[in-house]
């Protein structure tokens, strides 16, 4: 006996010991280990690829050749007659060339790659947003869904010591058997929502597991982060943080930056460039010589079957396009925000209408079950009172999840991780 006593010590121990999971701990622990942040970490290195890649046309460009031929003809001028000699040759050489001015189309081309990683930084603020708003609307969904449990089970404790009353009061002659059967009956249903509780807890649990990369246990403990009361908003100051700090309009504004330096860049290939070049050639054939060279040369493309022209014309519509891909981000996010807001605003007064619901249906129930076993109401206007009990008790949680995932909603378009 005292074995079993200690073991049951110690599991409580273990209970009052086990740790909280919180919210903070998941959104890191997904940002820490899911693929779609790692993806974007590595397009940030690309990104940086893309600068060195940009650089390297104002370093110098170094190139070695050779040349064998195994059997070549060579012309003779001898006393004013021409005569052919076959026999091989050779030619070794190296070339430098360093690009002197290319009328800022290089200049042009780094800063559209530095710009390029910094939308590229943006894109991975966004994700990381996005993931963090994910894993809290998982996780308060796994709270709504234990304190649905929780509900579910007085419900059907309630229902179930009605049933046991009705039956006693059936033995004494009081009631008739089909308010136990009806009784019977309503704490069956209500096994079975409880049952459905469990199941959409286990897919939540499952789901988060999922996102933070470990697994969670059934009697997990959470923090009641959306149970709380939620802070009021103001549609001007909130609809001017989004739009300052939303990282897919930062992303848009700085995609038009960088595609109105591509533009630059493209028009700058009609001009061509002026390069320096300097070149040693060694040739081994009849007779043995080195050849060297060093000048400027200049580039510049008067036919390209009018492929430039295209890819100006190219350039130019995209830098529009994508300031009107902008302006619609904008629009958009305005009337998201502002209806945001207003789903807040009715969601307060559903919160503040269901309290005063719960408290009025608790009062009713309370005097129902009096009135019944005195014989004054019947056992429908008991179940009908508990059943709003619980519909207001269920509907002032949904009401509070639905109004703190909005809250999450408002911070991931300010970019907000937690």
């Amino acid at each position: 006996m005292f074995k079993y006593v200690f073991l049951l010590l110690l599991l409580m121990l273990s209970g009052l010991n086990a740790k909280v999971l919180t919210l903070d701990s998941c959104v890191n622990k997904a940002i820490a280990s899911h693929p779609d942040i790692h993806r974007f970490m590595l397009q940030v290195e690309k990104s940086q690829s893309g600068i060195k890649a940009a650089k390297a046309d104002y370093l110098p460009k170094i190139s070695i050749n050779g040349e064998y031929d195994p059997r070549k003809t060579f012309a003779l001028s001898q006393n004013g007659t021409f005569h052919t000699i076959e026999d091989d040759s050779w030619q070794e050489g190296i070339t430098l060339t360093q690009k002197l001015w290319d009328f800022s189309k290089t200049s042009s081309t780094i800063k559209a790659s530095k710009i390029q990683k910094s939308i590229a930084n943006l894109s991975l603020i966004e994700a990381k947003a996005l993931l963090s708003y994910q894993v809290s609307i998982v996780y308060e969904n796994l709270q709504l869904q234990k304190e649905a449990i929780r509900v579910r089970k007085e419900d059907v404790k309630a229902k179930k010591a009605f049933y046991k009353q009705a039956k006693a009061l059936v033995k004494q002659g009081l009631k008739t058997k089909a308010d136990a059967s009806r009784f019977k009956a309503s704490w069956y249903i209500a096994k079975e929502s409880l049952s459905i509780a469990k199941a959409d807890f286990e897919k939540a649990r499952v789901q988060l597991s999922y996102y933070i990369g470990e697994k969670i246990p059934k009697n997990v403990r959470l923090e009641k982060s959306f149970l709380h009361t939620l802070p009021s908003l103001q549609t001007q100051k909130v609809l001017k943080k989004v739009l300052q700090n939303n990282p897919s309009l930062k992303s848009l504004r700085k995609n038009i930056k960088k595609d109105a330096l591509l533009y630059k860049a493209t028009k700058a290939s009609h001009y061509g460039s002026i390069d320096a070049v300097a070149s040693y050639n060694h040739q081994r054939s009849l007779n043995k010589y080195d050849s060297k060279l060093v000048g400027i040369k200049v580039n510049i493309p008067l036919y390209t079957g009018g492929k430039t022209s295209a890819l100006v014309q190219q350039s130019f519509l995209e830098m529009q396009s994508a300031k009107e891909v902008y302006k619609s981000k904008v629009l958009a996010l305005k009337q998201e925000v502002k209806t945001l807001l207003v789903d807040i605003k009715r969601y307060n007064m559903t919160i503040q209408s269901k309290k005063e619901q719960l408290k009025s249906a608790k009062e009713t129930m309370a005097i129902l079950q009096a009135r019944y076993k005195e014989g004054l109401s019947t056992y429908m206007e008991v179940l009908d009172a508990k059943a709003l009990v619980l519909t207001v008790k269920l509907g002032l949680l949904n009401a509070r999840f639905a109004q703190s995932t909005i809250f999450h909603r408002l911070h991931y378009l300010e970019g907000k991780i937690l």
